[in-house]
């Protein structure tokens, strides 16, 4: 069983009473067909276990026949049921998790290639067999094909120096703008820096221009460190690098020091940036471990080249109507009403002709139409992506009411022409699913997948037939015609052109915009999504002007407006390449910020192989960031059964063209799958435990030699440069929410450097918070673009798998509820007093220090006032909303997000658009009731940051429109972005929408009388708690 099910059953969970003596009888077989079974320790290594057997394999039949031992290894088949050879035998048998206690004894394989394959299976944890017995000609094909493009690009590490391998392992992250405010921050108009030497005690603190570049600052600690020991040999700069000590991060390079972001932080922060001095050898070290991983994979069987495409035909085809011949449906239940099938073409969301339905027809269970469903258009019409979506519905004749009633029974979606442009043709079976989205049009849901259910024997099967053509199949043709059209209403277009994605164009605007086209593509070139919402998708004539233009004539797009044609609502081949050819502009970092949406815009992807999966993976193979996001983020979602296997080929393909990472990606892999068999054990014992001996069995099991060493000594899935040391054991602690939470903490190897700490979520799902935080992320990008810094503190967080993933620890900081019941005696009056939170400042500050605290928090409560009012961030009370010793304040915990407020008994418990208490105010006042300039300063802060996210409304609309597939239970349909355009004021004039974000903050001074009696109501629940 999976490690969430510990229980007394789970023969390898820690309380199992089956192993309550520590062995477990375990079924071995020989290659020789002899079963043997044996009493083993369950923390034995696999080492151990093997040398225990062959001692009894002695006394059996047929030993003679057995070569030496070590020509043999075990296999089994582990928790995900992924048959998986045990080649690594340092490795415990409590460890490896076998789905059953049956090892099989097998010969040793001696090809990589086939060990590559199993350890990609047990890292994606969906075995690569399972492709295979796909059978599926378009999956074998891409596979092929991104095997050969990833064995090019590991190819080409080969014989890369250590700095180019360096470079391009731990690219430097850097940011090339100067902050107005640096010189504030500097000391003199230099910037202190720490520089520590590998292996030794030395640190030396050098005042240094922040202009500098990295191999002078070598040249300045080497120089230091030889004058002390009184040395006088030569050292070469060049044979050291700069690390950021405690981190995989590394400053090298002609870039000035403050570019780097680490010592950029650092200087903003105004903390002394730490670097350690690393000897070049031991890079090189690293350099070579890599390359003997990745020349081994390149040694294994060269797989088959990729079958060459079929050459496409260029004829129209000539058929008046696009129909289908007898079809047949086998629901999965009985059923007593009569059934009908609905069937319509679609392109994108648009209904490329009026939907047919199928006669009624009764019985039980097996439905067969001798008629054919016939289409209102041509076929030499028909959009290259155009998908053709069924629903089966069941139909209840109330005849005392004389209505009728439908019942959703199932859908399904199929694309016309297949991956390789023909047009499909013959029978085909399509097992459809149960699930209907709650707003249908014409009760079909074209953006659902195009995969069929690959749950078989519980699922609706329809069976269709496409008409055959006997001479030779047909091919969706090219194009190479662009027409030109006039210039005329110039006013009307511009402000059509201006208008948010949500604005609906009516059928007058739209034949203006594809009149004036070639006027859009000259002076209005941000209009290309409005053109193609203009087209008419059934008239090839159109289509080939439009789609040749947007590729070869239309002009690049900032990468930023490009975002916008990879929704649903542009499935058009050429125009989803145009867009991945702008996103090509984008740096590392600003992919990065936008990955969480590529990914899920793939769901939209009906082909395997396009443009926007071979983007993904090339920029993924190119930065190690990228690329565990990315492994990380199709990982999260591979049990999906509509995307599992889209996912997990793309997954497959990075994982060949990263053979050095996936040691690193493996230990990731495995300390989840410890924190998640822990987290079900606690959940387990705070049945029958007090929290105290909960929390004293949590330790216990983590003192095990199994879970510290799989939690120790591995890269950070929030944060590859982030190393988790050292457990430090009795801080880790889990929470008293239902799911229990564990809080993991490290020790920090930097010296003075706080403890590092990680939570583990097992039952919640966080892509909300994902979302959330990266708006957060994106605003503060925005703010600092438009040279406002506010301080915004947008944490890291990760979902790892269903329902379960990582958020990042903000060290030294409380939450207001905390910061409120230590100052207060009595629960109910702690919410009331407003010198809590600027006492608990001045504790930890004094002097200019305080100044720049009240500072700090000023600007960051300005940040989170607007930001939690444009997203509609609900469910704000004094245990989500934080400060740091430093006076940074900070939101966490985004359950309920774009106005979906809580409320009991159908009334709103929260009444202001935003949290401004007066506690708020008496910090950001410095304590003095009067100082109405400070204030006044800070309402200007929320104003200034209220109209420059203004500036960038569609940016943060097409975001959210794209993440209408991750199924978020907030974000179901565009209703819900309606929210944020509402919030955004977009469509009025930056006047009328400052009036009303001061209406809105007049209003959340006014009534946060409401939001103290609801934080007093939160304090004493949770002191009656604890």
């Amino acid at each position: 069983m999976p490690p969430a099910m510990a229980d007394i059953l789970d023969i390898w969970a820690v309380d199992s009473q089956i192993a309550s003596d520590g062995s477990i009888p375990v079924d071995f077989l020989l290659p020789t067909g002899i079963y043997i079974q044996l009493e083993v320790p369950r923390e034995a290594t696999i080492s151990h276990i093997k040398q225990m057997l062959w001692k009894q394999a002695h006394s059996y039949p047929m030993f003679n026949l057995l070569m030496e031992i070590d020509s043999y290894m075990f296999a089994c088949v582990n928790q995900t049921a992924v048959y998986e050879e045990l080649e690594d035998e340092t490795r415990r048998l409590c460890d490896v998790r076998p789905f059953l206690p049956v090892l099989k004894v097998v010969t040793r394989n001696c090809d990589p290639g086939e060990k590559l394959d199993s350890k990609i299976g047990v890292l994606i944890g969906k075995g690569l067999h399972e492709f295979d017995a796909l059978e599926d000609p378009e999956v074998m094909e891409f596979r092929s094909k991104m095997r050969q493009f990833s064995e090019e690009k590991i190819q080409s590490l080969i014989g890369l120096s250590w700095m180019d391998w360096l470079k391009h392992t731990y690219p430097p992250e850097q940011e090339p703008s100067i902050p107005e405010n640096l010189e504030d921050k500097l000391y003199g108009g230099n910037l202190v820096v720490a520089v520590h030497f590998e292996n030794c005690q030395d640190v030396f603190s050098f005042q240094v221009s922040p202009n500098m570049n990295p191999i002078k600052l070598n040249e300045l600690a080497i120089r230091k460190r030889l004058t002390i020991h009184g040395k006088e040999d030569e050292v070469d700069p060049y044979d050291y690098v700069l690390q950021v000590s405690g981190r995989l991060e590394y400053v090298f390079g002609d870039h000035p020091l403050i570019q780097f972001q680490y010592i950029r932080n650092c200087v903003m922060n105004r903390t002394l940036p730490k670097l350690t001095l690393v000897e070049c050898c031991n890079i090189k070290k690293m350099c070579e471990q890599e390359m003997i991983a990745i020349e081994a994979a390149i040694n294994r069987n060269s797989s088959n080249l990729p079958l060459p495409l079929p050459p496409k035909k260029t004829r129209i085809i000539s058929v008046m109507f696009f129909l289908f011949n007898t079809f047949s449906i086998k629901l999965n239940f009985h059923i007593s009403f009569q059934v009908h099938v609905r069937a319509g073409l679609f392109h994108g969301t648009e209904l490329l002709c009026k939907p047919v339905v199928s006669s009624e027809i009764s019985g039980r269970n097996d439905h067969v139409w001798s008629e054919p469903l016939e289409f209102d258009i041509n076929i030499c019409d028909l959009p290259r992506m155009a998908r053709l979506c069924f629903a089966v519905y069941a139909v209840d004749k109330v005849k005392t009411k004389k209505s009728t009633k439908h019942y959703p029974v199932a859908w399904v979606n199929t694309m016309v022409f297949d991956f390789k442009g023909q047009l499909k043709s013959g029978d085909i079976i399509l097992h459809s699913w149960s699930s209907f989205p709650d707003e249908l049009e014409e009760m079909l849901n074209p953006m659902g997948t195009v995969q069929t259910n690959p749950y078989t024997e519980n699922a609706t099967a329809l069976h269709i037939k496409f008409p055959e053509n006997k001479k030779q199949p047909y091919y969706y043709p090219p194009f190479d015609k662009v027409s030109r059209g006039g210039k005329k209403f110039h006013v009307v277009l511009k402000e059509i052109m201006e208008r948010d994605p949500l604005s609906q164009l009516c059928e007058n605007e739209m034949d203006l915009i594809w009149t004036l086209r070639q006027d859009c593509r000259e002076n209005f070139p941000q209009s290309l999504p409005k053109l193609l919402l203009s087209v008419k998708w059934n008239k090839l004539e159109d289509v080939a002007q439009v789609t040749t233009g947007s590729s070869s004539i239309w002009p690049k797009l900032p990468p930023r407006e490009a975002l916008e044609l990879l929704d649903f609502n542009y499935p058009d081949q050429y125009v989803r390449e145009y867009a991945v050819g702008c996103l090509k502009q984008m740096s590392d970092e600003e992919l990065s910020q936008y990955l969480l949406q590529l990914v899920q815009v793939l769901k939209y992807e009906p082909f395997l192989d396009c443009a926007l999966s071979r983007f993904l993976l090339d920029r993924a193979l190119a930065n190690r960031r990228i690329g565990q996001f990315l492994f990380w983020h199709l990982r999260s979602e591979v049990h999906i059964p509509a995307f599992s296997v889209q996912f997990g080929v793309i997954l497959e393909a990075y994982c060949r063209g990263s053979v050095g990472y996936m040691k690193v990606l493996s230990k990731q892999v495995e300390a989840l799958n410890k924190l998640k068999t822990l987290n079900s054990l606690i959940k387990l014992n705070a049945m029958k435990l007090n929290k105290a001996k909960g929390r004293e069995a949590m330790h216990t099991c983590l003192k095990q030699n199994a879970y510290r060493e799989a939690l120790s000594d591995l890269q950070s899935p929030l944060n590859p440069c982030v190393i988790l040391s050292e457990l430090y054991v009795e801080k880790c602690k889990y929470m008293d929410s239902k799911m229990k939470p564990l809080r993991i903490v490290y020790n920090n190897k930097v010296f003075g450097g706080d403890p590092v700490g990680v939570i583990f979520k097992n039952g919640d799902d966080l892509r909300q918070d994902m979302l959330t935080l990266q708006m957060l992320r994106l605003m503060d990008l925005l703010w600092k673009e438009a040279g406002l810094d506010l301080r915004m503190l947008p944490y890291g967080c990760l979902a790892t798998g269903d329902r379960s993933g990582l958020i990042e620890v903000v060290s030294t900081s409380e939450t207001i509820a905390d910061i409120q019941l230590n100052s207060s005696n009595v629960a109910a009056t702690a919410a009331f007093n407003k010198d809590a939170l600027l006492n608990w400042l001045k504790e930890y500050n004094s002097g200019d220090d305080l100044d720049r605290a009240i500072e700090e928090f000023t600007l960051s409560c300005a940040g989170y006032c607007v930001a939690s009012y444009v997203l509609g961030i609900g469910d704000r009370h004094s245990d989500n909303i934080m400060v740091r010793k430093t006076g940074q304040l900070f939101h966490i915990d985004f359950g309920h997000i774009l106005g979906n407020f809580k409320s009991k008994f159908g009334i709103k418990r929260e009444r202001v658009p935003f949290i401004l208490t007066y506690d708020f105010i008496h910090v950001i006042q410095q304590g003095k009731t009067g100082n109405t300039e400070k204030f006044g300063r800070f309402r200007q802060c929320c104003e200034d940051a209220y109209l420059i996210l203004r500036r960038h409304g569609n940016l943060f609309i097409t975001l959210f429109a794209l993440m209408l597939t991750a199924g978020l239970p907030e974000l179901t349909s565009v209703k819900d972005i309606q929210y944020l355009k509402d919030s955004l004021a977009l469509g009025k004039s930056d006047e009328e929408a400052l009036k009303q974000f001061k209406q809105k903050f007049d209003e959340a001074l006014r009534e946060s009388w409401t939001t103290k009696v609801n934080w007093m109501a939160h304090t004493m629940r949770k002191d009656y708690r604890s």
